[in-house]
């Protein structure tokens, strides 16, 4: 018989480190030969990404320490490895270079020049060019402000970097035709982000570089995501010129067909370059993600078929591998893993174990996909997890707390798919509702430009409707409400904080809190979001008192309650400038609140000793606003 206790002090199995342990996991797989590859985050070797091998007698190592596979390109990275022959070429972080390991010797050397400025030049988006050449995206740090940067196509061989092309600003690396003879990419411009217009460029191979571009595809309004090559020499895009990324085919001359529309996506935010959503099969089927889950793309008879359906939330990183897909999937009660699914039988093969046992099902919610009524008329999509423990029940006429969980991007979206970080709380009596509010991708462009210069309005509004709806059903406790984000997510919890009443408190991690100081040539970001609040928010200067109004920075003094803020110190995208301020403003306003800073961490934490540190402060913290005991953790310091 389950014990009654207040919610928020149930017991549970699961710890921070336990979520911290899974907090690593794949990304950035492909096929080389019949095995399948992939990059694998390591939290316990502070981060570090490494790449792994899965063959016929099991997975390997194939980059030992001190390796890291990651690059800087955008700062969110590119595809950062690639196999030619038995040659294994990655990025590193430490200094940004390329490297070639012999997967035969295990030697490793570098293939590009040391920069004069420490990551001064970064690679990233590695794919195989003519003769065994890497082809890439270098990006050139070209003076002291974090907007100084000039983007080109190169080649890489011999330890010699060759400039293929520079005909964008952003730039994907090339992918060279099957007869050798073209090569095709990505590109766009500032303000525009690839989620808004991008061109698909076309220029032919010749001795030294690329002739001309002409553009094929795309242009204002329209974006392509992805392009490949098939196999008769035209060319397979996912863009959306009817409002949603569906997958075309496009002739060199031009012509362009939509191979199966739908009002669905079939793409999604262009985020990390070299990410895809579909990869060619043969026969016209075509591997895709429909807003995330696997599906077959028939274009013969336009039709779109889903696959492995208990697997809902796919990464954008799929291969074809023998007679069926490899891909990184995870459902709601599968946590993310590298699998293979027989697209004959449909099976599903975990291509490795996982690397620690799961909690007993009993503790893991099991999300409810729902829709609330918005304040313009419009839905709001929105994944609930209840609070769910065997052992415990809340006390009669006790409702449970409840965190609303805000994701980053904005152009982002959450799936209703396993996550140890949500069943931390919901196992200990706390529910979340994880909000795909106005902006959010994965339902067409229509409502991800809901957000266009309502940044700070629509999804304020759309995030506290859901809690409130919550709260007036009962599922809710309305005093126990609380937001929590990250990035743009923290931009909104922040913003929330100081413009409705709806939450008790926050926790706000490397956020966005000064917009305009955020902003432009010189503002505190990076260049490849420097001009994404234009959009958000409004042009510069003209709409400057929009910036004023919607930055919490500047109306820290009306908080409605107690906030935790979390921050990466080496963050370039978030600097932590920005909640340094925020927290001077809130030194003697009476006004609760603690900040962590941590050492290494950049855009989102990866070490595992910060992970338990965050999540632990977390709990605490909502224990001491709302008023249970959270024994296990270290209590959190509030200041005022």
């Amino acid at each position: 018989m389950a014990e009654t206790a207040p919610y928020g002090t149930w017991t549970s199995p699961i710890s921070a480190a336990d979520v911290a342990a899974a907090g690593g996991g794949a990304q950035w797989l492909d096929v080389v030969g019949d095995a399948v590859w992939w990059a694998e985050a390591r939290p316990a070797e502070g981060g570090r990404l490494t790449l792994v091998r899965a063959g016929q007698d099991g997975a390997e190592e194939m980059l030992p320490p001190p390796w890291n596979a990651r690059n800087r390109v955008h700062e969110y990275g590119g595809r950062p490895w690639l196999v030619i022959g038995r040659t294994l070429y990655f990025t590193h972080w430490d200094d940004q270079r390329v490297y070639a390991r012999d997967l035969d010797s295990g030697e490793v050397v570098p293939v590009t020049p040391e920069p004069h400025v420490p990551q001064g030049i970064r690679y990233g988006d590695l794919r195989p060019g003519p003769d065994g050449v890497v082809w890439a995206v270098r990006e050139t740090s070209t003076g002291p402000r974090r907007t100084d940067i000039r983007r080109d196509l190169v080649s890489i061989t011999g330890g010699e970097v060759v400039p293929l092309a520079a005909t964008h600003h952003f730039l994907t690396a090339p992918q060279l035709s099957p007869d050798g003879r073209h090569a095709a990419w990505l590109g766009w411009e500032h303000p525009d982000m690839p989620w808004d217009s991008t061109e698909l460029c076309v220029a032919e191979v010749r001795p030294g570089g690329f002739g001309p571009h002409r553009v094929l595809a795309g242009g204002p309004g329209v974006s392509v995501c992805q392009v490949e090559w098939a196999g008769d020499g035209t060319l397979l895009a996912l863009m959306d010129p009817d409002g949603w990324w569906n997958l075309h085919r496009i002739g060199l001359d031009g012509a362009v067909v939509n191979l199966a529309p739908v009002q669905r996506e079939l793409g999604g935010p262009l985020w990390k370059i070299g990410s895809n959503w579909f990869v060619p099969l043969g026969g016209g089927r075509h591997a895709v993600l429909d807003s995330g889950r696997l599906a077959v793309l028939d274009e013969n008879s336009g039709t779109v078929t889903p696959v492995a359906e208990h697997l809902t939330s796919w990464a954008a990183t799929l291969a074809r591998h023998g007679t069926g897909v490899a891909g990184i999937a995870a459902g709601p009660r599968h946590e993310s893993a590298v699998v293979h699914v027989d697209l004959g039988s449909g099976a599903v093969t975990e291509l490795t174990p996982p690397a620690h046992p799961l909690p007993p099902a009993e503790y893991l919610p099991v999300p409810q996909e729902r829709m609330f009524p918005g304040p313009d008329g419009v839905e709001i999509p929105a994944y609930v997890y209840p609070p769910a423990n065997p052992r415990f029940t809340g006390p009669d006429g006790e409702r449970p707390p409840y965190l609303v969980h805000v994701h980053g991007g904005p152009t982002g979206r959450v799936s209703g798919d396993l996550d140890l970080d949500f069943a931390y709380f919901t196992s200990r009596g706390i529910g979340i509702v994880a909000v795909n509010y106005g902006g959010s991708v994965g339902y067409g462009r229509a409502y991800r430009e809901r957000l266009r210069e309502q940044w700070g309005v629509v999804d304020v509004r759309d995030c506290a409707s859901v809690a409130e709806a919550l709260a007036a059903e009962g599922t809710a406790d309305p005093a126990r409400l609380a937001i929590r984000g990250g990035s743009a997510g923290g931009y909104t919890s922040a913003a929330s904080m100081t413009s409705v009443t709806t939450y008790r408190a926050a926790t706000i991690k490397y956020p966005i809190l000064d917009l305009a100081e955020w902003t432009g040539d010189g503002g505190e970001t990076h260049d490849f979001e420097s001009q994404y609040v234009l959009g958000l928010v409004g042009p510069l200067p003209q709409t400057r008192a929009r910036y004023v109004e919607r930055s919490p920075l500047r109306h820290a003094a009306r908080l409605a309650g107690p906030v935790l803020l979390l921050q990466g110190l080496d963050d370039q995208i978030c600097p932590p400038e920005q909640a340094d301020r925020f927290v001077a403003e809130l030194s003697g306003s009476g006004i609760p609140h603690a900040y962590l800073t941590f050492e290494g961490e950049q855009h989102g934490f990866r070490r595992a000793e910060t992970m338990i540190a965050a999540l632990e402060a977390e709990l605490s913290f909502y224990g001491q606003v709302f008023g249970f005991a959270t024994p296990g953790v270290p209590k959190l310091g509030l200041r005022s």
